[in-house]
């Protein structure tokens, strides 16, 4: 078999194009969680902790002290930027509260189908009634 082939029919097979799927609906939903999260969460958050922008929470590696964190890297210095990580933080809680949920969800519709019994095979059924009639005799 040639490369060429094997690449075909390892491309065809579902788990692959399913992944592929996931990963494009993951990196839209990144989107949507990080605007969530900047737009919607942490304007609350600052306001209700004197208008914080944790985004802009950080320690520069220096003797100079820089009022934001634009400045502190227009100079050149090394920063740690431990807003940056929270707000990133909060994304990944998000996201996998949603994903948690999502799995919940679908593990609750396939325990329905699972629960309905299904038909017992043909040859079960015409083994109970030759049973049945030799019963009656």
């Amino acid at each position: 078999m040639s490369v060429i082939q094997e690449f075909k029919s390892f491309i065809a097979r579902g788990n692959v194009i399913d992944l592929a799927v996931g990963i494009i609906m993951g990196a839209a939903f990144t989107g949507i969680v990080n605007s969530l999260v900047a737009d919607i969460i942490m304007p609350p958050i600052g306001k209700v902790t004197g208008g914080m922008d944790f985004s802009n929470l950080f320690i520069a590696l220096s003797t100079e002290q820089y009022s934001t964190l634009k400045a502190a890297k227009e100079a050149g210095v090394a920063t740690v930027n431990y807003g940056v990580f929270l707000n990133h933080l909060i994304n990944f809680m998000i996201v996998s509260f949603a994903v948690f949920i999502l799995v919940k969800q679908v593990n609750r519709f396939h325990k329905k189908q699972e629960g309905a019994p299904s038909a017992p095979p043909r040859s079960e059924v015409l083994l109970e009634e030759i049973r049945d009639l030799l019963k009656k005799g």
